[in-house]
C-alpha cells in the first residue's frame, strides 16, 4: 500500500516539476520582448525609440546650445565586415535635424545579412535622441566585397538636460545567421 501511494506522489511532483519547467520557459521566452519594449520606453541600457515621426518633434530649434555627437562603429567578431561613421564628432543644435552616414564593407566571398543594433550614452539621453530613418530599422544585406553608405537622421530634443553637452550614438552590427543561410540558397 505504502509503495502505491510513494508511486503516485512520485508521479504527482513529476508531473508538477514538468508543468513548472514548461511555465519557466513560457516566462523566459515572453521576458525577451517585454524587457525590450521596457528599454525601449525608459531608455534603459542607451536603447532608442522606434522611427519617429519628424513632426512631431519641431518644438523649435535652441541656437544657442551646442551639443556634441560621438559617432562610434563596432562588429560582432563572428562578422566579416568593416564598419565605421564617415564622421566621428558633429556639433548640433537641439530641435534641428541632421543627417550622418555609416560604411559598411562586406569583407567575404559570400552574401551576408546583418542587423545593427543602436545605444545612446549617456542612457538618460537616449530618451531625447530620436532617429527619424535609420539603417537600424531593417537588416542589411551586402553582397561578397560590396561597400554602401548607411544614413542616420536624427534629432536632438530640445528637452536633453543642459548639464549634458555630449551624446554617444553607437551602433553594434551583428550576422544574422538564419537570413544569412535563406540568402545563400538559390531561387
Amino acid at each position: 500500500m505504502q509503495d502505491k501511494d510513494t508511486r503516485r506522489s512520485f508521479g504527482g511532483n513529476v508531473a508538477r516539476l514538468g508543468l513548472l519547467a514548461v511555465v519557466m520557459f513560457g516566462f523566459g521566452y515572453a521576458m525577451v520582448p517585454l524587457y525590450d519594449k521596457f528599454c525601449e520606453i525608459t531608455g534603459l541600457g542607451g536603447r532608442t525609440g522606434e522611427q519617429v515621426v519628424e513632426s512631431e518633434l519641431v518644438e523649435g530649434v535652441d541656437e544657442s546650445r551646442n551639443v556634441t555627437v560621438h559617432f562610434d562603429a563596432n562588429v560582432n567578431s563572428g562578422l566579416p565586415w568593416r564598419f565605421e561613421p564617415q564622421e566621428v564628432m558633429k556639433e548640433v543644435h537641439p530641435g534641428r535635424l541632421y543627417e550622418t552616414t555609416y560604411l559598411a564593407t562586406n569583407e567575404s566571398d559570400r552574401t551576408v545579412v546583418a542587423q545593427a543594433v543602436p545605444s545612446v550614452a549617456p542612457g538618460k539621453a537616449s530618451l531625447y535622441f530620436n532617429k527619424t530613418e535609420c539603417f537600424c530599422f531593417t537588416e542589411q544585406v551586402l553582397a561578397p566585397g560590396e561597400t554602401r553608405e548607411m544614413p542616420v537622421r536624427f534629432i536632438i530634443d530640445p528637452q536633453l538636460p543642459a548639464r549634458v553637452n555630449l551624446v554617444t550614438l553607437s551602433y553594434i552590427v551583428y550576422e544574422n545567421e538564419a537570413a544569412t543561410e535563406l540568402a545563400a540558397r538559390p531561387n
